[in-house]
């Protein structure tokens, strides 16, 4: 039970402190998986073939994947101590405050939270000598404002009473947000980071953004705002402000333009990963897709039947998820590949697997880049078909890269709207007509 000299002692720099250690072990496990990725998986891709090259790239990219994990995991315990710390401090506050106007007054706050009171020397007799006040008591008498004899000290501990034990409650609301998410923040024994273990970080970010809400506050970031508007919101921020942001509201921060592209690379490649393992395990969850049609048991026409096991599946999400899981393993693909001289590193500016799904993929960093270029593929394009468009502007940044020596170019694929799939819905042209266009 929490008590107001818990409150009094609690050291806040204590989680301050434990907050910067594990926001350096998040830091450097994202460094360590960008140089896995950049500096010996694609190196190993690039000039190894054969069973022993094939061992060593799936081992990488386990420790690649590891490497993920930890830097989300720990980059969320940092959010929630130093957001725990942030909250406590108001209350804390509150107390030591309360705590000083009764040392001032000779007041004596009991381990209780109750106030004893000496009589006031303007008490008439016969009052007793002292009294004690409570918390929830009725409104306190002012001094100067007492009413038949009233003592005044009666009114000035009965308001310090009720601002400890207002602290104190306010101090437990925030203990119990913050210690039931900080509690599930572990992980299992192993080296393998499984679809289970992304899905339960994303339920763990989700769980944080409830709990810390009042300290990173989501609707601060600019959504729906220019690129100028959103680099300068980004610019204002400390840096462990930015990564507590981009680690607790990764779709967010990864959807902003105006802000470093290797920041919502990192960001988006999170939600990637998340959802990508959620969708896996939803379907396999579904097991494997029933056939469509079955033969007619009566042996009469049709000689085919549409199977009703494969309703089911379909009703349940079969398809959408083979579908959805198609187009991020494309991007994944992109990722994989090797960074050389005829392919620089990908970027994901954006990402979501809603309606038909949305990407951004860059060949190089277009932060950087001397030119750019952007595809913004049209009518029936989709997160399933995605593969064909990645690929077209793969093609296209070999062919620029060539044209233009000695100089750096980016190209990228840009489906960032709900494209229309039918030419002939005019709301769906309209909708799109109506999107944001990338930034040039």
């Amino acid at each position: 039970m929490t008590t107001w000299q818990h409150l009094r002692d609690v050291k806040l720099s204590e989680y301050e402190d434990a907050a910067d250690g594990w926001g350096k072990v998040s830091t450097r496990a994202n460094a360590a998986k960008d140089r896995v990725d950049n500096e010996m998986l694609g190196k190993l891709r690039e000039t190894q073939t054969g069973d022993t090259a094939t061992t060593a790239i799936g081992n990488l990219a386990r420790l690649s994947r590891n490497y993920q994990y930890i830097h989300t995991e720990c980059g969320l315990i940092r959010t929630g101590l130093n957001g725990l710390a942030a909250e406590l401090a108001a209350p804390q506050k509150k107390l030591k405050q309360a705590l000083e106007d009764a040392e001032n007054l000779k007041f004596l706050v009991n381990p209780d939270g109750s106030v004893e009171y000496p009589a006031s020397p303007l008490t008439p007799v016969p009052l007793a000598p002292t009294g004690t006040a409570t918390p929830g008591a009725p409104v306190p008498l002012l001094p100067g404002k007492a009413e038949g004899g009233a003592d005044p000290n009666k009114g000035k501990a009965e308001d310090i009473a009720e601002r400890i034990a207002g602290a104190v409650r306010e101090a437990v609301e925030i203990d119990g947000r913050y210690a039931g998410v900080l509690r599930k923040l572990k992980t299992t024994d192993g080296l393998e980071v499984s679809n289970e273990m992304l899905a339960d970080a994303a339920r763990d970010t989700r769980d944080l953004q409830k709990a810390a809400g009042k300290y990173a506050d989501d609707s601060k970031i600019p959504k729906d705002k220019s690129a100028a508007e959103s680099a300068e919101w980004w610019k204002g921020l400390t840096q462990e402000q930015r990564d507590e942001y981009a680690t607790l509201y990764p779709a967010s921060v990864g959807a902003l333009d105006g802000i470093p592209s290797t920041v919502r690379d990192d960001a988006n490649r999170m939600v990637l990963a998340e959802t990508r393992a959620q969708a896996q395990l939803d379907l396999d969850r579904l097991g494997p897709e029933p056939s469509k049609y079955i033969q007619n048991p009566n042996g009469s026409y049709p000689a085919a039947l549409k199977n009703p096991a494969w309703d089911k599946w379909e009703k349940d999400g079969g398809t959408r998820l083979r579908v959805e899981l198609k187009g991020m393993d494309a991007i994944q693909k992109r990722f994989d590949a090797p960074p050389s001289a005829n392919l620089p590193e990908a970027y994901l500016l954006g990402f979501d697997s809603q309606g038909t799904g949305r990407a951004i993929i860059a060949n190089g960093n277009p932060d950087t880049a001397d030119h750019t270029a952007v595809y913004v593929p049209g009518t029936t394009t989709k997160l399933e078909t995605i593969n064909g468009d990645i690929n077209r502007m793969t093609e296209l940044w070999r062919e620029a890269n060539s044209q233009a020596p000695g100089e750096t170019t980016s190209t990228i694929t840009w489906l960032g709207y709900d494209a229309p799939q039918r030419a002939s819905f005019p709301t769906r042209r309209r909708s799109g007509g109506r999107t944001t266009a990338p930034p040039s």
